[in-house]
Formats: structure tokens, C-alpha cells, sequence
């Protein structure tokens, strides 16, 4: 007996190929917009050695500099170049993001795949994680932060947990849903395993919302990482972040306002792309989305 599964909801069939972005881009221009942008921001950042300068280099000669052919941004208050700062300061940001949507995806994946089909587990791993939205992702980061002490590993992990929640929920969800189809019960009757089941069957299904929600999570994670630097408790203040810049930088607005405007554009830039990208990938995945709208 040979079970055929369902194809997957909302995905586009076929292969992508060049000769198809042009259709994609008048279909779908929110995907190209905001892939394009973050795509430019992640070159400009993995090319920053090349061309921003050096950005711990101090100068007091050189304080609160207005911009000049030299300094394209001017320098802040230790003399060192804001243009090189913020440039250097996109790959804490984008890296934070990036590395906090891929651990939460896979993640709350595994955890909510148990979930859907464990009622045991589901049981207590879904009280866990009402527990945890419960409390407010910043205060929950500070928290992890202050028993542990600052770093770059714990400033993922400090921002990840709050975000593990709802990306499990999505994915039990769909699970929940999606094992009650007549092609899965078919597939289970017919022999299959349940992990064989679960890979073809289960797993497809999940993936478009997931990519949906890693893009969220993304731009959460961005702005997070932002307060957190910006409150003391995010990556050390001598490594170059658009938080640490935008909080030594108040006292300075009135003298050197790119110090505050430099990162604080990049930023809300960062964070426009992301959500862009997220808002294209509903839309390619569920046309219906846009429709409603």
C-alpha cells in the first residue's frame, strides 16, 4: 500500500530560479525589500574591517568632533570614530539577532514536536512556558544576566529563553493540528513509523510558520540586546554596540548629536528589514494573509 502525502500548506511549489525573481519582486516586494536590506546590512557588517577604521582607537585630541572628511560621523566623547563604532556595532546586533532566532527555532521545534504528541510532556513543558511568558523578556534577561555575569555566550542565552515560549506554542499548534489529518492517520495505518511520520509528514508543516516567527524573534532580539547594553548589563561597554553607544552618548546629544543619531537609525533600519522580511515570508506562505487584509 503505498501512502502519498499531502503537499505542504501555503509553500510555493516549483524551484526557485533567477528567471523568477522579477515575478517574485511584483508578487511578493516586501520578501525582496526586506531580504535586500538585511542582505546589505550583513555585507556591510562582515566587511567592516575594510573600510570603517578602527573603532576602539581613543584620540582625546580628537573629542566630540563634528563630521569631517576623516571621521564620516564625527568622534564621541573618548575621541574614537562613531562611523566605525556603528559599522562594527552591526555585527553584535545582526549576530544577537540571527543567533537568537536559529537557537529558539530549533528549540522550541524539538520541544514543541515532543509537545504535540507527548500528553504527559506537553502537560508540564507547557505550564514551563506559561510560567516564563509570564514574566517580562527584559526582566527575565536582566535576571540571567546578574546571576551568571555579563558575556556574549549568556547574552544569548539571556535573551533566547524569554523567546522559547512562543515559538514552542506555534509549533504544538501545528503539530496539534496537522496529526489529524487523514493522510497522517493513513500513513500511521499503513506501517509507517511515527519518526518516519513525524520527518515527512509533521516537520514540513511546520517549517513556513516557523520562519514566520524566527523573523520576530530576530528583531525582538535586536531591540532586546539593545536595552540591555543600553542598561549596563548587555556586551562589555569597549566592545562597539549600538546600546552601549546610544547610553554614553545622552549626555552628548546637544554637542554631538550623531553620536545618539548614527546607531539609533541603524537600529530602527535593523529592525525595519527584519520585520519587512517576516511580513513578505506571511505573505508568501499564506496568501490568504494578504488577502484579509
Amino acid at each position: 500500500m503505498t501512502i502519498l502525502s499531502a503537499p505542504v500548506e501555503y509553500v510555493p511549489t516549483g524551484r526557485l530560479r533567477i528567471s523568477d525573481l522579477p515575478r517574485l519582486a511584483r508578487r511578493h516586494p516586501l520578501v525582496i525589500a526586506g531580504g535586500g536590506l538585511l542582505g546589505l546590512l550583513i555585507i556591510l557588517a562582515l566587511a567592516a574591517p575594510l573600510y570603517a577604521g578602527d573603532p576602539v582607537n581613543m584620540d582625546p585630541f580628537k573629542r566630540l568632533q563634528p563630521p569631517s572628511a576623516e571621521m564620516w560621523f564625527g568622534s564621541d566623547n573618548l575621541g574614537r570614530d562613531v562611523f566605525a563604532r556603528t559599522v562594527f556595532g552591526a555585527r553584535i546586533s545582526l549576530m544577537v539577532g540571527l543567533t537568537s532566532a536559529v537557537v529558539a527555532a530549533l528549540g522550541g521545534l524539538l520541544i514543541g514536536v515532543i509537545a504535540g504528541y507527548n500528553r504527559s510532556f506537553d502537560n508540564v513543558v507547557m505550564r514551563v512556558m506559561d510560567g516564563l511568558m509570564s514574566i517580562p523578556t527584559m526582566l527575565l534577561a536582566i535576571a540571567l544576566i546578574s546571576l551568571t555575569g555579563p558575556g556574549f555566550g549568556i547574552l544569548i542565552v539571556a535573551i533566547t529563553i524569554p523567546q522559547l515560549p512562543s515559538v514552542t506554542r506555534l509549533v504544538r499548534s501545528v503539530v496539534l493540528s496537522v496529526r489529524e489529518r487523514p493522510y497522517v492517520e493513513a500513513a500511521l495505518c499503513g506501517g509507517a513509523r511515527l519518526p518516519k511520520v513525524v520527518w515527512r509528514h509533521i516537520l514540513p508543516s511546520t517549517i513556513p510558520p516557523l520562519m514566520v516567527q524566527s523573523a520576530i524573534v530576530c528583531a525582538d532580539a535586536i531591540l532586546t540586546e539593545a536595552g540591555l547594553s543600553f542598561l549596563g548589563v548587555g556586551v562589555p561597554p569597549e566592545i562597539a554596540s549600538w546600546g552601549n553607544m546610544i547610553s554614553s552618548s545622552r549626555l552628548y546629544l546637544a554637542i554631538a548629536p550623531m553620536m545618539i543619531f548614527a546607531p539609533g537609525i541603524c537600529l530602527a533600519v535593523t529592525v525595519l528589514a527584519v520585520n519587512l522580511l517576516g511580513d513578505g515570508l506571511r505573505d508568501l506562505f499564506d496568501p490568504r494573509a494578504k488577502r484579509r487584509r
